[in-house]
């Protein structure tokens, strides 16, 4: 066993299904064992601290509350392992199946590597976030999170990342619908976000070299920056918006953008029929 853990106990190959099988550990390994039986306990390792959790399977719920230094590997949490990370910190998870509905929420200082998502309402008022080679699928993703640091993310949902800040999302692919709506001071770079009415109401978004698709994106924003960045079935775009543009390709239409400058190779039509629409379009 590394060094790093001669001081900690096993629990190795066991069946626990009773109600706070491991409450209250620290310094424990859970390797090989199965959270799950008739019992139907809850909150299996709740109120625990320096948790390493290996090739487990949870099948009841809630097993992490309140906990701190946690590293989960490999290991499976089933559709009926709900809510199975809150009001936890400093964690690791990596080839693991989050496959419980709200898997995590209010958490801090967390990594997550090689997992697959598949969980409504997932990393909800959490901050510090680390995503990377991670597959997702999820209604309301990260809903008021901050501190994101995203990188090859596949994601699939609708409404994700409403109103997170201070976040950066690189070589990504979002298959998606109202995202990054309310968001703030937010980067994507290298990306492709494909979904409607895209990041309504944000401030500070960023888009750089970024493929962007679907109908009426972009509207209602403040200091909105789009860096090299294509599109495709886009119509009604950027309106009521602050916008500074560069556009590769055409673009199906703009509609009253508020002001500043958009750049476009080209577009099959410009509506201006709100006076108040200041915004210089140069097309070409």
């Amino acid at each position: 066993m590394n060094d790093r853990f001669s001081d900690y106990e096993l629990a190795e190959n066991l069946q626990l299904d009773e109600e706070r099988a491991l409450y209250g550990r620290n310094r424990l390994i859970v390797r090989g064992c199965r959270f799950d039986g008739p019992a139907d306990g809850e909150s299996a390792l709740k109120e625990c601290s320096d948790i390493v959790c290996r090739k487990s399977y949870f099948n009841l719920r809630y097993p992490f509350w309140h906990d701190s230094r946690l590293e989960i590997s490999d290991c499976e949490m089933t559709e009926l392992c709900r809510a199975a990370l809150w009001y936890s910190s400093d964690i690791k998870i990596s080839g693991t199946r989050l496959h419980g509905i709200k898997a995590l929420r209010e958490c801090s200082r967390v990594e997550i590597t090689d997992c697959d998502i598949l969980s409504p309402e997932f990393g909800w008022f959490s901050s510090d976030i680390t995503i990377e080679n991670t597959t997702a699928a999820s209604e309301y993703f990260m809903l008021k999170a901050s501190g994101l640091r995203v990188k090859s993310l596949s994601f699939t949902g609708k409404y994700s990342f409403q109103y997170i800040k201070d976040s950066v999302f690189e070589d990504c692919t979002f298959m998606t619908k109202d995202a990054f709506w309310h968001s703030s001071n937010v980067l994507v770079k290298n990306s492709v976000v494909n979904g409607e009415y895209l990041a309504w109401y944000s401030d500070g978004l960023t888009l750089e070299n970024c493929l962007i698709t679907g109908t009426q994106p972009l509207c209602y924003c403040s200091n909105l920056r789009l860096i090299n960045c294509r599109t495709s079935g886009c119509d009604l775009s950027f309106e009521k918006s602050e916008v500074d543009a560069e556009i590769s390709g055409e673009i199906i239409s703009i509609k009253n953008p508020a002001s500043g400058v958009i750049r476009a190779s080209g577009c099959q039509e410009i509506i201006r029929d709100d006076p108040k629409s200041r915004c210089e379009i140069i097309i070409g």
